[in-house]
């Protein structure tokens, strides 16, 4: 049975979210996944700028049903370019990262988990910017070393996070130089293979409380108005901008984190 876990001291308890708060999350969904159905890019700055107001432990395991629904809906026709046999060669270190990820997860409150998704987030949105000027700059290595560290760093980070994942996934898929056309697909399959099991262990361990099914339920139809509105139509801006603008978002919500 699903229960109500007693926040920690200075947070506040998902039930009593000011109505402005739940607005503030409804606009950041619509607005990210938004991005995320038109150019498969952009839902990533979501899960840190909603952490300035939700609990990380509530919203992180919401976050993963969210994702599954969100993976069944943007996989569609794109399954038929999934580079199955590569990304198999990911799970195995998931599945390691996984176990990892939930035992760091039990151990850390809300505020240490802000904390290092403020330190990670961060480390990305400059990075991304830095990319955007740079853009030959991509880490290189060795494909078999790829897909170890690819799949033990997404599983973990995406686990005790969240997020952030797919950054690592893209080390492997650098690295094995996968075709354009097959590179959103695979992602897309990844990060919901890793949604799925990482939400078996969230399970497991008891992390879907009560609370979590309230930020679900908060944040679900929102997801799926985005994605909606992302499907039908694609953003004015040339995609070196607005990767440019969502590096600026992450790089501003990993401050925020930090200092909260």
């Amino acid at each position: 049975m699903w229960h109500v876990r007693r926040p920690s001291p200075g947070v506040v308890p998902i039930e009593s979210l000011s109505t402005l708060a739940i607005i503030y999350c409804c606009v950041v969904m619509v607005v990210a996944y938004s991005a995320r159905g038109a150019s498969g890019f952009g839902a990533a700055a979501a899960l840190p700028l909603l952490g300035l107001v939700m609990p990380l432990k509530v919203l992180v395991p919401a976050w993963t049903l969210i994702g599954i629904v969100a993976g069944v809906a943007l996989l569609g026709e794109d399954r038929k370019r999934v580079a199955w046999r590569e990304m198999a060669k990911l799970v195995p270190g998931c599945l390691l990262g996984i176990g990892i990820g939930l035992y760091v997860f039990k151990l850390l409150d809300s505020a240490t988990l802000a904390k290092w998704l403020g330190v990670m987030v961060l480390a990305y949105g400059l990075y991304s910017l830095w990319g955007t000027f740079r853009p030959d700059s991509k880490l290189k290595m060795p494909p078999p070393l790829a897909a170890a560290l690819g799949g033990f760093a997404g599983g973990m980070t995406g686990t005790v996070v969240g997020t952030m994942g797919s950054v690592f996934f893209a080390m492997y898929f650098d690295a094995i130089k996968l075709a354009k056309d097959n590179y959103r697909a695979t992602m897309t399959s990844i990060l919901f293979t890793l949604t799925v099991l990482r939400g078996i262990g969230y399970f497991a361990v008891g992390e879907f409380t009560g609370e979590v099914m309230i930020a679900t339920a908060i944040l679900l139809p929102s997801m799926l108005i985005g994605l909606f509105i992302g499907n039908r139509f694609h953003h004015g801006m040339s995609d070196l901008v607005f990767r440019r603008t969502v590096s600026g978002a992450l790089i501003a919500s990993g401050l925020a984190l930090l200092v909260k």
